[in-house]
């Protein structure tokens, strides 16, 4: 990728000259006036860059006859709008190949995007200490697990049902190698309910918002860890800690989570990053790296592989992970993406996710055959109940070229005709209108005859 150079009248009136035109008008001359475009994009006095996104992709819209589906589904990847800027620092050659960085002295630059990154981290969360950084949210929840099996030696993980189906997948297929039980505790009235927990409770896992979307009471359950010696393990979605508690102020030890929300397009599922950080207490338990920041001989300010618990450093057979390769170009996306929000930019952008919400469920819950799963607080997601097949509905509102959200008996057969629904600042008001609109006429035809309503 090479950086926009326009250019000058002089430039276009020597290739106009030299390929034997007069105008710039005389190069369409061939194309029918009936397909050209009839006026141009209306950017006077200037337009966000989302806007004029929008309006130019209108406009390629019309050298299609398909319809872009309109889509509320999330369940842990989301429809964020990811600025230009990202692609353009990213895809800098310094950046293009970020590795191991063997020699501090001529890696400087993506040592410092380390560093700036965990800062971000530790800030997001409340907790001083961030690696650089890990392979996805998943996996950051089973090494959370690895740390706290090695902090306390015991045996149990009480992992709550709110936590990602993934993650828990991830955990109970890790543990066994290190000699760990996973536990799963429910979800009632869409929040953990931790039940009686004993000495052998190695570590309680939950995550902020849950599943569901509903917000976890953090301090409570992290106090209940705490009174029998347990760590707290929380999964956070970062883009709601902008409103939410850090999960540092609420006394969880291990704070981890998927990073594709920050600056990360969705791909086709990938690649994202997962972050990790923690508590001074376990640091030197934490996996992969971290950068620090140090002076040079000269007094000049510079950056240093600070911690490193990989096998393939120094510490070889005593180290705590095995992580090789880190998502340095995902995290460094995150980290440019939270600086282009800024402080009052995140927050700005979790309030305005946090209202279209509030309306959203509102008007789900006014379709008749559909009714909360949980009436607790949410910011981005909320979990509905429908009274007709979900994936009978979902067929039909795709039909309309509406994706409705997750069908939750997917991953969660308690909840058989769940759908969980996903508001990013990507879907307007209209958006949100649409899909009452074309949920209210799939479920009102799919709906079961009272003698089928599931128990």
């Amino acid at each position: 990728m090479t950086s926009y150079t326009s250019a000058t009248d002089a430039d276009r009136r020597e290739m106009l000259a030299t390929i034997g035109v007069g105008s710039i008008e005389e190069l369409f001359a061939d194309i029918p006036a009936h397909l050209r475009l009839d006026r141009l994009p209306d950017v006077e006095g200037g337009l966000a860059e989302q806007e004029v996104y929008e309006e130019l992709r209108a406009l390629a819209a019309r050298n299609v006859s398909t319809q872009d589906e309109l889509s509320f589904l999330g369940a842990g990847m989301y429809d964020h709008y990811i600025p230009a800027l990202i692609d353009s620092i990213i895809m800098r050659s310094e950046f293009l190949t970020p590795y191991t960085p063997y020699q501090p002295e001529i890696s400087q630059g993506g040592l410092q995007a380390m560093f700036e990154y965990q800062t971000a981290i530790s800030e997001l969360t409340g907790l001083p200490i961030s690696n650089a950084s890990v392979y996805e949210g998943p996996s950051a929840v089973g090494a959370a697990g690895y740390v706290a099996k090695f902090a306390n030696r015991r045996r149990n993980f009480v992992v709550s049902r709110g936590v990602h189906p993934h993650s828990r997948e991830t955990l109970r297929t890790l543990a066994p190698g290190y000699g760990m039980e996973v536990v799963e505790v429910p979800l009632v009235d869409g929040v953990t309910e931790l039940g009686d927990l004993d000495a052998d409770v190695s570590a309680v896992v939950v995550q902020q918002p849950n599943f569901l979307g509903a917000v976890e009471d953090l301090e409570s359950l992290a106090s209940r860890a705490r009174d029998v010696g347990a760590l707290t393990i929380c999964a956070c979605d970062p883009l709601p800690l902008a409103l939410l508690k850090a999960p540092g102020e609420c006394g969880v030890d291990i704070a981890v989570g998927e990073g594709q929300t920050l600056g990360n397009r969705l791909d086709f599922g990938g690649p994202s990053f997962g972050f990790f950080a923690t508590t001074e207490a376990l640091m030197r338990r934490i996996p992969g790296r971290i950068a620090g920041e140090t002076r040079d001989v000269d007094g000049k300010r510079g950056f240093v592989l600070t911690l490193q618990t990989r096998e393939q450093h120094i510490r070889r057979e005593k180290a705590t992970s095995n992580i090789c390769t880190s998502q340095a170009l995902n995290a460094l996306a995150g980290v440019i993406y939270l600086s282009w929000l800024g402080r009052r930019g995140i927050v700005e952008l979790a309030e305005l996710m946090l209202q279209r919400t509030a309306y959203a469920r509102e008007r789900m819950h006014a379709i008749e055959g559909v009714q909360a799963l949980h009436e607790r607080p949410v910011v981005r997601e909320f979990a509905l109940r429908l009274d007709a097949p979900v994936h009978r509905v979902l067929a039909r509102c795709r039909e309309q070229h509406v994706n409705p959200g997750y069908a939750l008996g997917r991953d969660c057969p308690e909840y058989p005709d769940g759908l969980l629904v996903a508001i990013t600042e990507q879907r307007t008001r209209a958006d949100i209108d649409r899909l009452a609109d074309v949920l209210a006429a799939a479920v009102a035809a799919e709906r079961y005859a009272p003698n089928q309503v599931p128990a």
